[in-house]
């Protein structure tokens, strides 16, 4: 794996992420780092996902059947990179999704990814059972072609794993659209998942292109009563084994991960599945420590992903405000990109190999706030535009805050220290 990358290139990964580049040298050869780039995008900005590096943020972008609109798709990925996505994800299902795939590869230089099963299905009418293994494949090579960069594979949904699927109580049995795809598809052809019986095809595939695979979490729980069944650790073993035989054959793998977790299982979750797979990163959806708060999933996204990272998942799947509402405006990408990286540096604070960097920046806030010096506020804050607004939006008389005015805690005692040591 550390053959794809020239040694100018990890030098300047390992000065941006703090850590020497020896060490990064192990962790990729380890598998326990990936840094997605396809062979035919050799442009794109490199960003390393794992163990020691900071916490990385995706954003999902994508077309639906009920709304097709290709520019403001495209819009919409550059708002997320443009407020600090590392990586975006087109899931389009409706329109020309290779026009889509395309322009957003063509139009972004950040990683990008996708779901080629989405594309198989559709390529059959949408009759989802009736997709052929080649078309599956196709749909892959297809992706891979177009210079993806990883993709998610649904490889670890199994026979089995569905047997004990049919066994659970789950209230919400697949939420997953690749997972409820395969399900479907094995149920009604009695037959094994092709991803998962023909894995060493798809390694040849992303071997070819360098296309790091994304082992999907198709059986992930949908609502927290569903978090930590059987159903979610079979599927989780297998993928651990499929990490496996990705790292024989030199491709970068990620695992996904739930879902819905209340809070107090998240890091008994986390640290499972991390052990499960030998440390491959870790990405996840949220997690969601609560199902109730519709129109504010991604501030409850926020805070399962604080709490994941801060035990070791490594990439944050950004949830918008509108999670299972609505397709996602351009305005719920900004919001729900920023907030996703809100969670991603609160994690960082305590993350290791990241502690000392990602606090200095608290530091400086906490100077820069003691000087009552906006300027540099603006320029630490995740949001600048949003914090210069506000600040903007009801100016005070003072060079103090709107709150206080000359009443500023801050201001007082920093006028009386000043008096006094003088």
């Amino acid at each position: 794996m550390l053959t794809d990358f020239e040694e100018k290139e990890l030098e300047e990964i390992s000065a941006k992420e703090g850590v020497s580049v020896e060490r990064l040298k192990r962790l990729l050869s380890a598998g326990r780092v990936v840094i997605p780039r396809n062979a035919r995008r050799r442009s794109v900005v490199l960003k390393a996902i794992g163990d020691m590096m900071s916490t990385k943020v995706n954003v999902n972008v994508g077309t639906s059947k009920d709304y097709v609109n290709v520019d403001e798709e495209v819009e919409k990925a550059k708002v997320a990179v443009r407020f600090g996505a590392d990586t975006v994800m087109d899931l389009s299902t409706g329109g020309d999704l290779d026009e889509v795939r395309r322009r957003v590869l063509r139009e972004l230089r950040v990683p990008v990814g996708t779901v080629p099963i989405y594309q198989a299905a559709l390529s059959c009418g949408g009759a989802i059972v009736e997709m052929s293994p080649d078309d599956m494949f196709n749909a892959i090579e297809r992706h891979a072609r177009d210079g993806v960069d990883f993709m998610t594979v649904h490889a670890g949904v199994t026979l089995s794993a569905v047997e004990r699927l049919k066994m659970s109580d789950r209230i919400l049995n697949v939420v997953s659209r690749g997972g409820a795809f395969l399900v479907a598809w094995m149920l009604h052809n009695e037959r094994e998942n092709p991803l998962y019986e023909d894995f060493e095809y798809l390694i040849e595939i992303a071997k070819e292109y360098e296309v790091t695979l994304s082992l999907g979490d198709g059986l992930r729980p949908g609502c927290i009563s569903d978090a930590s069944d059987r159903a979610k650790y079979m599927e989780v073993i297998t993928l651990g084994e499929l990490v496996k035989k990705c790292r024989e054959a030199g491709v970068q793998a990620i695992v996904e991960g739930p879902g819905h977790v209340p809070a107090d299982e998240i890091e008994a979750c986390v640290k499972t599945i991390k052990n499960l797979t030998d440390f491959a990163p870790l990405y996840l959806l949220g997690p969601l420590p609560t199902d109730i708060a519709p129109g504010y999933d991604h501030v409850v996204a926020a805070v399962g992903g604080a709490i994941a990272a801060m035990q070791g998942a490594d990439f944050l799947c950004m949830v918008s405000p509108s999670e299972h509402l609505a397709l996602p405006s351009i305005e719920d990408i900004r919001e729900g990109t920023t907030v996703t990286k809100i969670a991603a540096h609160i994690a960082d604070t305590v993350r290791r190999g990241q502690r000392s960097r990602a606090r200095e920046k608290d530091r400086a806030m906490a100077f820069a706030r003691k000087m009552l010096d906006w300027e540099t506020q603006f320029n630490i804050a995740i949001d600048s535009e949003r914090a210069r607004k506000i600040k903007e939006g009801r100016p005070s008389e003072s060079d103090a805050c709107s709150i206080c005015g000359d009443l500023c805690a801050i201001k007082i005692v920093n006028a009386f220290l000043n008096k006094f040591n003088k």
